[in-house]
């Protein structure tokens, strides 16, 4: 008999996601790894592959089967990427566990430049995500980007087969996977602010079971949650989904100290308004709230149309 059952996706980098909170529950707790078992879910966003996410839901759609079956009691615990989730949990779910971040940066990847500015006039860039179109767009608006959908090994195989010039992913992911050898460049987050936690897995349960939650606790990571709290704040402020261009970081910049920088840009990167905050590490949620709302009066009600 199992003692927990895991749900996730079932792509190679969701499997090695959840294999990652297998593996420190393990060490955590001195179980046997059989006595944990993996639960692989088919989700939405995994079947929609002709379009992009903005157009057929946005984010829910990489969670919501495997929250139906959270709640439905057919798994214990949901393992994420906290860049997929909406801000707003269905009732009686919670996240009380977040493992330490992996490196929130996105990756260039591309056989023809060694950077995105290097790329030649006019060149071919997939991305199926609006905020990395646009902040292409913002620093090269002759590039040409079409949509790149497709798990991680997927693209990378479109790149070698020559369908693009070059792609972005995030770093996060290729480490996971021991892809990081793909990696052309690294872009600092003043060349493309990361996605809102992007690189950060959390762990999802039922609010009632204090046996789970008891067992993650050891798991959780301040740092991460310091920062995710302050991102996730900024994008709740803004409504934020797949429909809109925005990036944000937080990072800890001393001890008790958090600096959040935030971004928001339409779609053709020609406009883009950005603000950072910078206070104690308990101030994130505030930080992020007081960014999303003045991000919001600068952009005016049309900027998320």
């Amino acid at each position: 008999m199992s003692v927990l059952r895991i749900g996730t996706r079932g792509s190679a980098l969701a499997l090695a996601q959840a294999e990652e909170v297998r593996a420190r529950l393990v060490v955590a707790h001195g179980l046997e790894p059989e006595a944990i078992e993996v639960v692989v879910i088919r989700t939405s966003g995994d079947r929609i592959q002709d379009r992009p996410l903005a157009q057929a839901g946005g984010k829910g759609l990489f969670t919501k089967e495997i929250e139906e079956a959270l709640i439905a009691g057919d798994i214990d615990l949901a393992v994420h990427s906290m860049k997929d989730m909406p801000t707003v949990l269905p009732e009686g779910l919670a996240i009380p566990c977040l493992l330490p971040r992996e490196d929130p940066r996105d990756a260039f990847l591309s056989p023809r430049a060694a950077r995105l500015t290097d790329l030649p006039q006019g060149a071919v860039v997939g991305s199926s995500s609006l905020r990395r179109q646009a902040q292409m767009l913002r620093r090269r608006p002759d590039l040409r980007v079409v949509m790149f959908r497709g798990n991680v090994n997927t693209r990378l195989r479109k790149l070698g087969d020559g369908e693009v010039d070059a792609t972005i992913l995030a770093v996060a992911g290729l480490r996971r996977l021991g892809l990081e050898a793909a990696i052309t460049a690294v872009l600092e987050p003043d060349e493309m602010l990361p996605a809102v936690a992007q690189g950060a897995i959390g762990v999802e349960i039922r609010e009632s079971d204090e046996r789970v939650a008891l067992l993650l606790a050891a798991l959780n990571d301040a740092e991460t949650s310091w920062r995710i709290i302050a991102e996730r704040a900024f994008l709740a402020e803004l409504d934020g989904s797949c429909r809109t261009p925005l990036a944000g970081l937080a990072t800890v910049t001393a001890p008790g100290r958090l600096a959040l920088n935030a971004m928001i840009l339409t779609a053709d990167g020609a406009t883009c308004h950005e603000t950072s905050r910078e206070g104690g590490v308990d101030d994130g949620a505030a930080m992020g709230r007081d960014a999303g709302r003045e991000l919001k009066a600068r952009g005016g009600a049309g900027f998320f149309g």
